[in-house]
Protein backbone atom coordinates (compact mmCIF):
# COMPACT_ATOMS: atom_id res chain seq x y z
CA UNK A 1 0.00 0.00 0.00
CA UNK A 2 1.24 3.44 -1.05
CA UNK A 3 1.32 6.38 1.43
CA UNK A 4 0.38 9.99 1.20
CA UNK A 5 2.86 13.06 1.84
CA UNK A 6 1.99 13.04 4.55
CA UNK A 7 2.94 9.64 5.47
CA UNK A 8 6.29 9.51 3.82
CA UNK A 9 7.03 12.82 6.07
CA UNK A 10 6.80 11.02 8.86
CA UNK A 11 8.27 7.40 8.26
CA UNK A 12 11.35 9.34 6.63
CA UNK A 13 11.42 11.38 10.28
CA UNK A 14 10.79 8.07 11.79
CA UNK A 15 13.48 6.61 10.43
CA UNK A 16 10.82 3.95 8.80
CA UNK A 17 10.62 2.46 5.64
CA UNK A 18 6.72 2.53 5.73
CA UNK A 19 3.89 3.58 8.01
CA UNK A 20 0.09 3.67 7.87
CA UNK A 21 -2.69 5.42 9.49
CA UNK A 22 -3.32 4.90 13.27
CA UNK A 23 0.35 3.57 14.11
CA UNK A 24 2.74 5.61 16.59
CA UNK A 25 5.92 6.91 15.81
CA UNK A 26 8.58 8.76 17.55
CA UNK A 27 9.61 11.65 15.04
CA UNK A 28 12.54 13.38 15.13
CA UNK A 29 12.15 17.31 14.28
CA UNK A 30 12.98 20.10 12.19
CA UNK A 31 11.51 23.23 13.82
CA UNK A 32 9.97 23.56 17.36
CA UNK A 33 8.29 26.96 17.75
CA UNK A 34 6.73 28.83 20.68
CA UNK A 35 5.05 32.69 21.32
CA UNK A 36 4.64 34.85 24.27
CA UNK A 37 1.28 33.05 25.68
CA UNK A 38 2.81 29.36 24.78
CA UNK A 39 6.14 29.73 25.27
CA UNK A 40 6.32 30.61 29.06
CA UNK A 41 3.82 27.78 29.56
CA UNK A 42 6.39 25.42 28.05
CA UNK A 43 9.35 26.95 29.44
CA UNK A 44 7.57 26.34 33.15
CA UNK A 45 7.23 22.50 32.10
CA UNK A 46 10.95 22.68 30.48
CA UNK A 47 12.09 23.49 34.04
CA UNK A 48 9.77 21.12 35.67
CA UNK A 49 11.09 18.17 34.19
CA UNK A 50 14.69 18.93 35.15
CA UNK A 51 15.76 19.66 31.69
CA UNK A 52 19.15 21.54 31.77
CA UNK A 53 19.72 22.17 27.86
CA UNK A 54 17.68 22.23 23.98
CA UNK A 55 18.33 20.17 21.48
CA UNK A 56 19.49 22.73 18.50
CA UNK A 57 19.79 26.03 19.14
CA UNK A 58 18.99 26.95 15.49
CA UNK A 59 15.92 24.73 15.42
CA UNK A 60 14.11 26.37 18.04
CA UNK A 61 12.14 29.40 17.26
CA UNK A 62 10.10 31.54 20.03
CA UNK A 63 8.05 34.83 18.24
CA UNK A 64 7.04 37.61 20.85
CA UNK A 65 3.75 38.56 18.40
CA UNK A 66 0.68 37.93 20.64
CA UNK A 67 0.61 41.03 22.92
CA UNK A 68 3.88 42.94 21.82
CA UNK A 69 4.43 45.56 22.06
CA UNK A 70 3.38 44.20 25.66
CA UNK A 71 0.24 45.61 26.66
CA UNK A 72 0.05 44.85 30.17
CA UNK A 73 2.33 43.85 32.99
CA UNK A 74 1.38 40.48 32.86
CA UNK A 75 2.37 40.20 29.00
CA UNK A 76 5.54 42.23 29.88
CA UNK A 77 6.34 39.42 32.42
CA UNK A 78 5.70 36.66 29.95
CA UNK A 79 7.87 38.17 27.25
CA UNK A 80 10.89 38.22 29.90
CA UNK A 81 10.42 35.28 30.45
CA UNK A 82 10.80 34.01 27.05
CA UNK A 83 13.47 36.52 26.96
CA UNK A 84 15.70 35.13 29.39
CA UNK A 85 14.99 31.69 28.29
CA UNK A 86 16.29 32.51 24.83
CA UNK A 87 19.82 34.31 26.37
CA UNK A 88 20.25 31.40 28.48
CA UNK A 89 20.44 28.85 26.10
CA UNK A 90 21.55 31.42 22.97
CA UNK A 91 18.23 30.89 20.69
CA UNK A 92 19.05 31.81 17.41
CA UNK A 93 15.22 32.68 16.14
CA UNK A 94 14.62 34.80 19.10
CA UNK A 95 12.33 37.18 17.48
CA UNK A 96 10.88 40.11 20.30
CA UNK A 97 9.70 44.08 19.19
CA UNK A 98 11.46 45.43 15.98
CA UNK A 99 12.15 42.24 14.48
CA UNK A 100 9.17 40.21 15.24
CA UNK A 101 5.91 39.14 12.76
CA UNK A 102 2.97 37.36 13.62
CA UNK A 103 5.04 33.99 13.66
CA UNK A 104 3.19 31.86 11.05
CA UNK A 105 3.90 34.51 8.34
CA UNK A 106 7.31 34.88 9.65
CA UNK A 107 8.69 31.72 9.89
CA UNK A 108 8.25 30.83 6.26
CA UNK A 109 9.15 34.05 4.80
CA UNK A 110 12.52 34.03 7.06
CA UNK A 111 13.44 30.33 5.46
CA UNK A 112 13.66 28.99 8.66
CA UNK A 113 10.58 26.41 7.31
CA UNK A 114 10.69 24.34 4.18
CA UNK A 115 9.17 21.56 2.20
CA UNK A 116 9.49 17.76 3.67
CA UNK A 117 10.46 19.40 7.34
CA UNK A 118 8.59 17.92 10.38
CA UNK A 119 7.48 21.13 12.96
CA UNK A 120 5.38 21.41 16.16
CA UNK A 121 4.47 24.61 17.44
CA UNK A 122 2.55 25.47 20.51
CA UNK A 123 0.09 27.41 18.35
CA UNK A 124 -2.96 25.46 17.00
CA UNK A 125 -2.27 27.01 13.55
CA UNK A 126 1.39 25.88 13.55
CA UNK A 127 -0.32 24.05 10.16
CA UNK A 128 0.33 26.58 7.68
CA UNK A 129 4.00 25.18 7.09
CA UNK A 130 1.81 22.47 4.43
CA UNK A 131 1.60 25.26 2.31
CA UNK A 132 5.42 24.44 1.33
CA UNK A 133 5.05 20.59 1.56
CA UNK A 134 6.27 20.00 5.38
CA UNK A 135 4.26 18.16 7.79
CA UNK A 136 3.59 20.84 10.61
CA UNK A 137 1.09 20.90 13.14
CA UNK A 138 -0.09 22.36 16.54
CA UNK A 139 0.92 20.81 20.03
CA UNK A 140 0.61 21.14 23.75
CA UNK A 141 3.01 22.94 25.38
CA UNK A 142 4.31 20.44 27.93
CA UNK A 143 4.53 18.20 24.42
CA UNK A 144 6.68 21.18 23.23
CA UNK A 145 8.75 20.97 26.26
CA UNK A 146 9.51 18.18 25.48
CA UNK A 147 10.48 18.99 21.89
CA UNK A 148 12.71 21.63 22.89
CA UNK A 149 14.83 19.27 25.04
CA UNK A 150 14.87 16.21 23.33
CA UNK A 151 14.07 17.47 19.03
CA UNK A 152 11.55 14.66 19.21
CA UNK A 153 7.59 14.29 19.67
CA UNK A 154 4.84 11.82 18.93
CA UNK A 155 2.39 11.34 16.75
CA UNK A 156 -0.05 9.10 15.63
CA UNK A 157 -0.28 8.82 11.76
CA UNK A 158 -3.38 10.04 10.60
CA UNK A 159 -5.55 9.35 8.30
CA UNK A 160 -6.10 11.10 5.08
CA UNK A 161 -8.33 13.43 2.82
CA UNK A 162 -7.72 14.26 -0.21
CA UNK A 163 -9.28 17.31 -2.21
CA UNK A 164 -8.99 17.92 -5.65
CA UNK A 165 -8.88 21.01 -6.88
CA UNK A 166 -9.86 22.10 -10.37
CA UNK A 167 -10.47 25.40 -12.30
CA UNK A 168 -9.44 29.02 -11.88
CA UNK A 169 -10.40 30.78 -9.06
CA UNK A 170 -12.66 33.99 -10.31
CA UNK A 171 -12.05 37.95 -9.64
CA UNK A 172 -11.99 38.75 -5.86
CA UNK A 173 -11.81 35.07 -4.90
CA UNK A 174 -8.50 34.28 -2.59
CA UNK A 175 -7.59 31.56 -0.37
CA UNK A 176 -9.12 32.80 2.15
CA UNK A 177 -12.85 32.18 -0.29
CA UNK A 178 -11.26 28.55 -0.39
CA UNK A 179 -10.72 27.41 2.86
CA UNK A 180 -13.95 29.00 4.20
CA UNK A 181 -16.37 27.24 1.42
CA UNK A 182 -14.70 23.75 2.44
CA UNK A 183 -14.95 24.10 6.17
CA UNK A 184 -18.54 25.31 5.43
CA UNK A 185 -19.08 21.90 3.39
CA UNK A 186 -17.73 19.47 5.64
CA UNK A 187 -17.81 21.13 9.23
CA UNK A 188 -15.47 21.98 11.59
CA UNK A 189 -14.97 18.28 12.61
CA UNK A 190 -15.27 17.40 9.38
CA UNK A 191 -11.54 16.47 8.98
CA UNK A 192 -10.57 15.57 13.02
CA UNK A 193 -7.23 14.34 13.05
CA UNK A 194 -6.82 13.76 9.74
CA UNK A 195 -4.35 15.38 6.86
CA UNK A 196 -6.08 17.34 4.26
CA UNK A 197 -4.15 16.91 1.55
CA UNK A 198 -4.87 19.36 -1.72
CA UNK A 199 -3.84 18.36 -5.07
CA UNK A 200 -5.50 18.90 -9.12
CA UNK A 201 -4.39 21.07 -11.61
CA UNK A 202 -6.42 23.91 -9.74
CA UNK A 203 -3.35 23.89 -7.35
CA UNK A 204 -1.42 25.84 -9.97
CA UNK A 205 -3.83 28.78 -9.62
CA UNK A 206 -3.55 29.82 -6.41
CA UNK A 207 -0.52 31.29 -5.06
CA UNK A 208 1.71 30.67 -2.41
CA UNK A 209 0.02 33.63 0.08
CA UNK A 210 -3.22 31.64 -0.67
CA UNK A 211 -1.76 28.09 0.22
CA UNK A 212 -0.62 29.64 2.86
CA UNK A 213 -3.80 30.65 4.26
CA UNK A 214 -5.42 27.62 2.91
CA UNK A 215 -3.28 25.50 4.76
CA UNK A 216 -3.49 27.72 8.14
CA UNK A 217 -7.38 27.20 8.46
CA UNK A 218 -6.90 23.18 7.88
CA UNK A 219 -7.00 22.84 12.16
CA UNK A 220 -10.46 24.91 11.70
CA UNK A 221 -11.96 22.22 9.82
CA UNK A 222 -10.19 19.86 13.01
CA UNK A 223 -7.44 18.55 10.57
CA UNK A 224 -3.96 17.55 12.13
CA UNK A 225 -2.47 19.16 9.20
CA UNK A 226 -2.69 20.28 5.78
CA UNK A 227 -0.62 19.93 3.14
CA UNK A 228 -0.02 21.19 -0.48
CA UNK A 229 2.62 19.54 -3.31
CA UNK A 230 5.60 21.32 -4.02
CA UNK A 231 5.40 22.71 -7.16
CA UNK A 232 7.23 25.76 -9.08
CA UNK A 233 5.76 28.02 -7.21
CA UNK A 234 6.62 26.16 -3.86
CA UNK A 235 10.26 26.14 -5.12
CA UNK A 236 10.15 29.70 -6.33
CA UNK A 237 8.85 30.75 -3.26
CA UNK A 238 11.65 28.79 -1.20
CA UNK A 239 14.65 30.19 -3.68
CA UNK A 240 16.68 33.33 -1.77
CA UNK A 241 14.63 32.11 1.57
CA UNK A 242 15.72 28.50 2.98
CA UNK A 243 20.01 28.15 2.88
CA UNK A 244 19.72 24.38 3.44
CA UNK A 245 18.67 21.27 1.31
CA UNK A 246 15.15 20.07 1.62
CA UNK A 247 13.78 17.11 0.30
CA UNK A 248 10.24 16.99 -1.74
CA UNK A 249 7.74 14.54 -1.09
CA UNK A 250 5.28 13.10 -3.10
CA UNK A 251 2.00 10.69 -2.80
CA UNK A 252 2.26 7.70 -4.13
CA UNK A 253 -0.23 6.68 -6.77
CA UNK A 254 -1.88 4.01 -5.14
CA UNK A 255 -1.99 6.25 -1.56
CA UNK A 256 -4.83 5.49 0.41
CA UNK A 257 -7.43 8.53 1.27
CA UNK A 258 -10.29 8.05 3.72
CA UNK A 259 -12.60 10.53 1.79
CA UNK A 260 -11.82 12.46 -1.48
CA UNK A 261 -13.22 15.47 -2.28
CA UNK A 262 -13.61 17.45 -5.67
CA UNK A 263 -13.79 21.34 -5.99
CA UNK A 264 -14.13 23.38 -9.12
CA UNK A 265 -12.44 26.69 -7.58
CA UNK A 266 -14.20 28.73 -10.36
CA UNK A 267 -17.61 28.08 -8.67
CA UNK A 268 -16.80 29.62 -5.61
CA UNK A 269 -17.90 33.27 -4.59
CA UNK A 270 -16.32 35.36 -1.96
CA UNK A 271 -17.54 33.48 1.27
CA UNK A 272 -18.40 34.47 4.75
CA UNK A 273 -18.42 32.75 7.78
CA UNK A 274 -21.28 33.74 9.92
CA UNK A 275 -20.87 33.61 13.91
CA UNK A 276 -20.21 31.49 15.80
CA UNK A 277 -17.89 28.93 13.44
CA UNK A 278 -16.56 29.18 10.82
CA UNK A 279 -18.67 26.66 8.86
CA UNK A 280 -21.73 28.57 9.20
CA UNK A 281 -20.49 30.17 5.66
CA UNK A 282 -22.41 32.19 2.99
CA UNK A 283 -21.53 33.34 -0.40
CA UNK A 284 -21.79 36.88 -0.29
CA UNK A 285 -24.96 36.62 -3.04
CA UNK A 286 -26.95 35.40 0.05
CA UNK A 287 -25.62 37.79 2.69
CA UNK A 288 -28.13 40.34 3.48
CA UNK A 289 -27.95 43.81 5.08
CA UNK A 290 -25.66 43.33 8.04
CA UNK A 291 -24.37 46.86 9.66
CA UNK A 292 -20.80 46.56 11.04
CA UNK A 293 -18.93 48.40 13.58
CA UNK A 294 -15.21 46.98 12.63
CA UNK A 295 -12.82 45.54 9.96
CA UNK A 296 -9.88 44.07 10.90
CA UNK A 297 -7.49 42.74 8.00
CA UNK A 298 -4.33 41.28 9.22
CA UNK A 299 -3.28 38.22 11.30
CA UNK A 300 -1.17 35.09 10.56
CA UNK A 301 -4.39 34.08 7.98
CA UNK A 302 -4.61 37.16 6.21
CA UNK A 303 -1.57 39.75 6.47
CA UNK A 304 0.16 38.95 3.56
CA UNK A 305 1.51 40.89 0.66
CA UNK A 306 -1.20 39.69 -1.33
CA UNK A 307 -4.14 40.38 1.47
CA UNK A 308 -2.60 44.41 1.81
CA UNK A 309 -2.62 44.44 -2.01
CA UNK A 310 -6.30 43.17 -2.26
CA UNK A 311 -7.23 45.73 0.46
CA UNK A 312 -5.50 49.06 -1.05
CA UNK A 313 -7.18 47.97 -4.57
CA UNK A 314 -10.77 48.41 -2.79
CA UNK A 315 -9.96 51.27 -0.43
CA UNK A 316 -7.91 53.55 -2.84
CA UNK A 317 -9.53 56.68 -3.52
CA UNK A 318 -12.24 55.99 -1.29
CA UNK A 319 -13.36 56.62 2.36
CA UNK A 320 -14.71 53.81 4.94
CA UNK A 321 -17.77 54.60 6.54
CA UNK A 322 -18.44 57.16 9.35
CA UNK A 323 -19.17 54.83 12.37
CA UNK A 324 -16.59 51.94 11.21
CA UNK A 325 -13.39 51.31 12.92
CA UNK A 326 -10.67 50.04 10.01
CA UNK A 327 -7.77 48.79 11.64
CA UNK A 328 -4.56 47.09 9.28
CA UNK A 329 -2.03 44.94 10.61
CA UNK A 330 0.96 43.44 8.20
CA UNK A 331 2.08 40.47 9.54
CA UNK A 332 5.78 40.99 9.54
CA UNK A 333 7.98 43.98 9.15
CA UNK A 334 9.05 43.10 5.80
CA UNK A 335 5.26 43.05 4.43
CA UNK A 336 5.01 46.57 6.30
CA UNK A 337 8.09 47.94 4.60
CA UNK A 338 6.76 46.92 1.16
CA UNK A 339 3.39 48.38 2.06
CA UNK A 340 5.14 51.54 2.52
CA UNK A 341 6.49 51.26 -0.84
CA UNK A 342 3.87 50.41 -2.86
CA UNK A 343 1.80 53.30 -1.12
CA UNK A 344 -0.51 51.23 0.58
CA UNK A 345 -0.32 52.74 3.76
CA UNK A 346 -1.17 56.43 2.49
CA UNK A 347 -4.17 54.27 0.51
CA UNK A 348 -5.06 52.79 4.39
CA UNK A 349 -4.97 56.02 6.57
CA UNK A 350 -6.37 58.13 3.42
CA UNK A 351 -9.39 55.91 3.81
CA UNK A 352 -9.32 56.25 7.05
CA UNK A 353 -7.89 52.91 9.11
CA UNK A 354 -4.79 52.73 11.28
CA UNK A 355 -2.24 50.91 10.27
CA UNK A 356 -0.77 48.73 13.80
CA UNK A 357 3.12 47.03 14.01
CA UNK A 358 3.04 43.34 13.41
CA UNK A 359 0.79 41.48 16.33
CA UNK A 360 -2.15 39.12 16.34
CA UNK A 361 -3.86 41.78 18.51
CA UNK A 362 -7.66 41.47 18.05
CA UNK A 363 -7.66 38.06 16.77
CA UNK A 364 -7.58 36.38 20.34
CA UNK A 365 -9.05 39.33 21.91
CA UNK A 366 -5.38 40.50 22.89
CA UNK A 367 -5.35 44.36 22.15
CA UNK A 368 -5.76 46.39 19.38
CA UNK A 369 -9.23 45.92 18.46
CA UNK A 370 -11.23 44.73 21.41
CA UNK A 371 -15.21 44.11 20.50
CA UNK A 372 -17.57 45.88 23.18
CA UNK A 373 -21.00 44.56 23.62
CA UNK A 374 -22.75 43.44 20.87
CA UNK A 375 -20.45 45.09 18.24
CA UNK A 376 -20.52 43.51 15.06
CA UNK A 377 -17.14 42.82 12.81
CA UNK A 378 -15.74 41.59 9.74
CA UNK A 379 -12.61 39.98 10.22
CA UNK A 380 -9.79 38.32 7.92
CA UNK A 381 -8.86 36.09 10.85
CA UNK A 382 -9.19 32.94 11.57
CA UNK A 383 -11.81 32.06 14.61
CA UNK A 384 -15.74 33.33 15.22
CA UNK A 385 -15.93 31.82 18.15
CA UNK A 386 -18.54 33.63 20.85
CA UNK A 387 -16.18 36.55 22.88
CA UNK A 388 -13.24 35.73 20.40
CA UNK A 389 -12.32 39.03 19.98
CA UNK A 390 -14.21 40.80 22.92
CA UNK A 391 -17.74 41.17 24.75
CA UNK A 392 -19.42 37.38 24.82
CA UNK A 393 -22.16 39.34 22.68
CA UNK A 394 -20.22 40.79 20.16
CA UNK A 395 -20.39 38.72 16.68
CA UNK A 396 -16.99 38.39 13.83
CA UNK A 397 -17.71 37.67 10.20
CA UNK A 398 -15.13 35.89 8.95
CA UNK A 399 -13.99 36.95 5.19
CA UNK A 400 -11.45 37.83 2.87
CA UNK A 401 -9.19 40.95 2.63
CA UNK A 402 -11.10 42.15 -0.83
CA UNK A 403 -14.71 41.72 1.07
CA UNK A 404 -13.08 42.76 4.81
CA UNK A 405 -12.08 46.37 2.63
CA UNK A 406 -15.45 46.53 1.07
CA UNK A 407 -17.44 46.28 3.70
CA UNK A 408 -15.71 48.98 5.63
CA UNK A 409 -16.51 51.60 2.96
CA UNK A 410 -20.33 50.01 2.81
CA UNK A 411 -20.67 50.08 6.29
CA UNK A 412 -22.15 46.58 6.29
CA UNK A 413 -20.98 43.22 4.88
CA UNK A 414 -20.35 43.53 0.89
CA UNK A 415 -18.99 41.88 -1.90
CA UNK A 416 -15.79 43.86 -3.75
CA UNK A 417 -17.90 44.14 -6.55
CA UNK A 418 -20.39 45.94 -5.01
CA UNK A 419 -18.26 48.95 -4.30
Amino acid sequence: MGMTMTQKILAAHAGLDSVKAGQLIRANLDMVLANDITGPVSINEFEKAGFDGVFDKSRISLVMDHFTPNKDIKSATQCKQCRTFARKFDIDNFYDVGEMGIEHALLPEKGLVAAGDAIIGADSHTCTYGALGAFSTGVGSTDLAAGIATGQAWFKIPEAYRFILTGKPQKYVSGKDVILHIIGMIGVEGALYRSMEFTGDGVANLSMDDRLCIANMAIEAGAKNGIFPVDQVTKDYMAGRVNRDYTVYEADEDAEYEKTFEIDLSKIEPTVAFPHLPENTKPISQVEDIVIDQVVIGSCTNGRIEDMAAAAEILEGKRICKGVRGIVIPATQSIYKECIKRGYIDIFIDAGCIVSTPTCGPCLGGHMGILAEGEKCVSTTNRNFVGRMGHTSSEIYLASPAVAAASAIAGKIAGPESI
